[in-house]
């Protein structure tokens, strides 16, 4: 009978791959016929989110509004058409047809030229900021799906197992070759990894979820397509990001947003200088026309706009001070990150070093163990157990080592396909 219950466990055992041929996108359960599945690689799922999301339209939209704040800032002012009448009963009566004129003076039309274009100059920074920030987000919620598939596969097995144990230790004590105990701690046992399995089957919708936000998809309709072994991200050098961190679309975007201020410092200046307005008409009076000529110019005894040169003054200045402060923020975040990818793939490779084999040799262990009698199945079950958590921590420190990966993408503005990843071994 021991033998017996050792085939089961081997058998069950066998069904997990090791962990350096493990697919990590395995399919999704089969959709109903009348949904659509969307099969995604972690490319395609990039691809589908940079076209579909509803921020970056919203981004592209205020380019396009910007471009009409450009068209609109070159306009001349309309000139004025004028009408006088005098008096209603000849001979008294005068007529005055008159043309007002605004003549802009000071170069406030190219000023306004120059703020507007400075500002949709920003607004196309946002575009970059906002794409690779989804970039970012999409492949951290793909890898988090490819976790949790795996961890909701294993803990399946396991609790597949484990019912099974359940019912030979039953079936023992009915035949009296053991006490009710040991039963009892196997349903035990049962119960926890049920428990487990279904923790990660909603982990799973949880982060199925998050993945269909990003791609504008139902949850219930993304399949993950097979991706081969487990890859893991490049750690590149410090330094080299830190010097990527200068052309980063925050930083870009901080620095457009001081040339904007100082535009529009340019624009308040140059309306310190008055415009003028020519008039030319015509008068006609006792039957006779007289050409009218006039010239009309503002005396800038109280308004200079000094308030507005001065609050624009000042906008620069902040603009400068939020350019330092942006800077100093995203070096912080990817020092943070780095850090992050930095010990998690470490992580990874103590796991696929250290602690699989350790498991994967204690599990043998007691294996061979029980079969000679010196432990029970409980104590197989448990080193089983170990084994499992093994793996799933080395899936977690994958899934860590993708999102401060794509924390990093996102910092220093990464926004193409995903490259440069290392394959994973155990």
């Amino acid at each position: 009978m021991k033998k017996a219950i050792l085939s089961l466990a081997m058998a069950g055992m066998a069904c997990v791959p090791p962990l350096a041929q493990a697919q990590l996108g395995a399919t999704a359960p089969a959709e109903s016929k009348h949904n659509a599945t969307v099969s995604l690689t972690v490319d395609a799922a990039v691809e589908r989110a940079l076209r579909v999301h509803p921020e970056i339209r919203a981004a592209l939209n205020e380019v396009a509004a910007q471009a009409g704040a450009v068209k609109q800032a070159g306009t001349l002012p309309n000139p004025e058409l004028e009408l006088l009448r005098e008096g209603f009963d000849e001979p008294d009566r005068t007529s005055t047809v008159q043309l007002n004129i605004p003549l802009e003076l000071g170069g406030k039309r190219s000023a306004r030229i120059r703020a507007a274009e400075r500002e949709q100059h920003v607004a196309s920074l946002d575009v970059s900021a906002v794409r690779a920030r989804v970039r970012g987000e999409t492949i951290a919620a793909y890898y988090e799906v490819l976790a949790a598939m795996e961890r909701s596969r294993l803990a399946g097995e396991i609790a597949s197992i484990a019912a099974k144990a359940t019912d030979v230790a039953g079936k023992r004590v009915l035949a009296g070759k053991v006490s009710p105990v040991e039963e009892t701690r196997a349903r035990v046992a049962q119960a926890s990894v049920r428990i487990e399995a279904v923790q990660a089957r909603r982990e799973l919708v949880r982060a199925k979820g998050k993945l269909a936000a990003m791609l504008g998809a139902d949850p219930r309709n993304i399949e993950i397509a097979n991706p081969g072994a487990v890859a893991l991200p490049r750690l590149a050098a410090l330094h080299e990001l830190l010097a990527q961190l200068e052309r980063a679309p925050g930083v870009a975007r901080a620095r457009a947003l001081v040339e904007q201020r100082q535009a529009s410092v340019d624009v308040e200046r140059s309306r310190r200088m008055p415009d003028v307005t020519v008039a030319v008409g015509t008068k006609r009076e006792d039957g006779r026309r007289q050409t009218v000529v006039g010239l009309s110019v503002p005396l800038p005894l109280f308004n200079r706009n000094q308030g507005s040169l001065l609050e624009s003054l000042r906008r620069t200045d902040k603009a400068r001070d939020e350019l330092d402060a942006e800077s100093l923020r995203l070096r912080t975040e990817l020092v943070d990150a780095y850090a992050r990818l930095s010990a998690a793939l470490e992580e990874v490779a103590v796991i696929a070093t250290d602690v699989l084999p350790g498991a994967e040799s204690t599990y043998q262990a007691a294996s061979r163990g029980f079969e000679l009698g010196k432990f029970s199945f409980l104590e197989v079950l448990d080193a089983q157990r170990t084994l499992f958590q093994s793996k799933n921590q080395y899936l977690l420190a994958v899934a860590e080592s993708y999102r401060a990966s794509a924390d990093i993408d996102r910092l220093v503005g990464t926004t193409g396909p995903l490259t440069g990843t290392t394959q994973a071994q155990e």
